[in-house]
């Protein structure tokens, strides 16, 4: 079994429960992790035999550009795409994070994190 991350991804998108969040939008970034057999990639060193972070990395963009009230959401999303496009996927892990929210004091960012496996 292996684990692939893939840290930092950024987006510009419109979540939030608040109208003008989701109208102008803001940054968010998204850490994820899943787990899947990588030893015959580790073996023969062929993409075709291992999970393509890009490809995996094609499906948080265009979950993130779906707009939701709640981050929680969001990354329920994330998690729910990634199992159901990648059936070589055993478990996933996803933080969603927003920076600056406005929530009227300063502070980097809030964030979720939730997990799924079959």
């Amino acid at each position: 079994m292996g684990v692939i991350r893939i840290n930092d991804m950024r987006f510009y998108a419109h979540h939030g429960c608040f109208e003008q969040e989701r109208a102008i939008g803001t940054h968010f970034r998204v850490d994820l992790r899943f787990e899947t057999d990588t030893a015959r990639a580790e073996r023969s060193d062929r993409i075709e035999d291992t999970v393509s972070y890009l490809d995996v990395y094609q499906v948080v963009k265009k979950e993130m550009s779906i707009p939701s009230n709640l981050l929680e959401k969001v990354a329920r999303r994330i998690c729910d795409a990634v199992l159901s496009n990648f059936a070589e996927v055993d478990a996933v892990s996803v933080s969603v994070c927003k920076l600056n929210p406005p929530l009227g004091g300063q502070m980097e960012s809030v964030s979720v994190e939730v997990s799924a496996e079959r």
